[in-house]
């Protein structure tokens, strides 16, 4: 076959391509602007790859698709369609994906924390007491934490949230859908839970859902204060407990303190969320946090005790929502006036980790 060269190649070319093959990989790779000037007419079309026999490659259907080399696979129909459902899917948004990180969090901690209790409570204390109900909610928010961590930071409580927001560790935009994420996956996580134990609650007093009383189920959902204690009193508990809370978590965090291995901060919190539950949650329940308090108590008056829920204890309902509120800012602030500010040389801090890693995500670096 006679090999037609463009005359408009310089010679040197001209010699190189008289020399070697034609659809040499050499030539072609390095001077694939000689394809036409080079190649026959019926190796132009095809880009210049020789398709051999025993090179495996072959050229099936009208569009030109080819599957050519050793090396090549191409993946099969199944396989694109995977990739590209598991593609839409997939949520683009940063703000998209914490937020929905935020909402299944929440939804964990409730079913398993007001779980443990509604456990305790329809065996009327055959099947767990005050301990399982505090490990219960401590572990809950551990697994919680866990699931999302790596996502959103793992918050689950709004009070965290406005805590990382006025300290400069989150930005503000993302306060609202938290708090929305929150609030709903409380309420959802509280009918599950109703669902999943119906019938007990049903046989426990006859059919009756009662806010107070020995029968009382109300308090499986949402915490209430009890008898002796008085609204000035409830709130300062909130607000120390929450207090306690954001103080000691935020320790947990600061890279220039004694600090936590990376993995084990949620085993730690959930070892504060014990401590908390063991010492302050006499008067008030020690909820520390709103959503896990007012969406699950707005189910209940939606689901047949009543907006009794609301007006007991005196009106309660609001303690367990601004009171952590409060003692989330006063927690930040005061580990940050008499701890982190203190540290003997704030340029030294230790730098988490490169781009990425999971101390990004949780925002609950030291740096404001």
């Amino acid at each position: 076959m006679e090999t037609r060269v463009n005359r408009s190649v310089e010679p040197e070319m001209q010699l190189r391509c008289l020399v070697l093959p034609l659809g040499s990989p050499q030539l072609l790779s390095s001077h694939p602007l000689l394809w036409p000037a080079c190649l026959p007419p019926q190796l132009e079309k095809t880009g210049g790859l020789l398709q051999s026999e025993g090179q495996g490659a072959e050229q099936a259907g009208l569009g030109g698709k080819r599957t050519s080399g050793r090396n090549s696979k191409m993946p099969s129909q199944k396989e694109r369609t995977k990739r590209s459902l598991t593609q839409r899917l997939a949520l683009k948004s940063r703000i998209a994906k914490e937020t929905v990180s935020e909402f299944l969090g929440t939804f964990i901690m409730i079913v398993l924390g007001c779980g443990s209790v509604a456990q305790a409570v329809l065996s009327r204390g055959h099947l767990g007491g005050i301990v399982t109900m505090n490990m219960g909610f401590a572990t809950a928010v551990v697994m919680a934490i866990y699931v999302t961590g790596g996502v959103s930071g793992g918050h689950i409580n709004p009070a965290v949230s406005f805590a990382m927001c006025i300290f400069g560790r989150m930005e503000w935009f993302k306060f609202p859908f938290y708090v929305g994420a929150q609030f709903l996956g409380a309420f959802v996580g509280a009918a599950t839970v109703f669902g999943i134990y119906y019938d007990g609650l049903m046989a426990f007093a006859d059919g009756k859902l009662l806010v107070v009383g020995e029968n009382a189920t109300a308090f499986i959902f949402a915490t209430y204060p009890a008898p002796f204690i008085s609204l000035p009193n409830a709130f300062i508990d909130q607000v120390l407990s929450t207090m306690f809370l954001l103080l000691i978590v935020f320790a947990i965090f600061d890279s220039r303190n004694m600090g936590v291995p990376r993995g084990l901060e949620p085993l730690v919190i959930g070892l504060l969320i014990i401590s908390l539950s063991c010492s302050l949650s006499l008067n008030t329940g020690c909820a520390m946090n709103p959503a896990r308090d007012l969406s699950p108590r707005l189910f209940t008056a939606l689901a047949g005790w009543g907006f009794e829920v609301f007006t007991a204890g005196n009106n309660f309902w609001w303690i367990p929502v601004v009171g952590p509120m409060v003692g989330a800012f006063f927690g930040g602030l005061f580990y940050i006036l008499l701890i982190q500010l203190h540290h003997s040389d704030p340029n030294s801090e230790v730098k988490a980790e490169p781009s990425g890693s999971k101390l990004e995500k949780y925002e609950l670096s030291d740096s404001m």
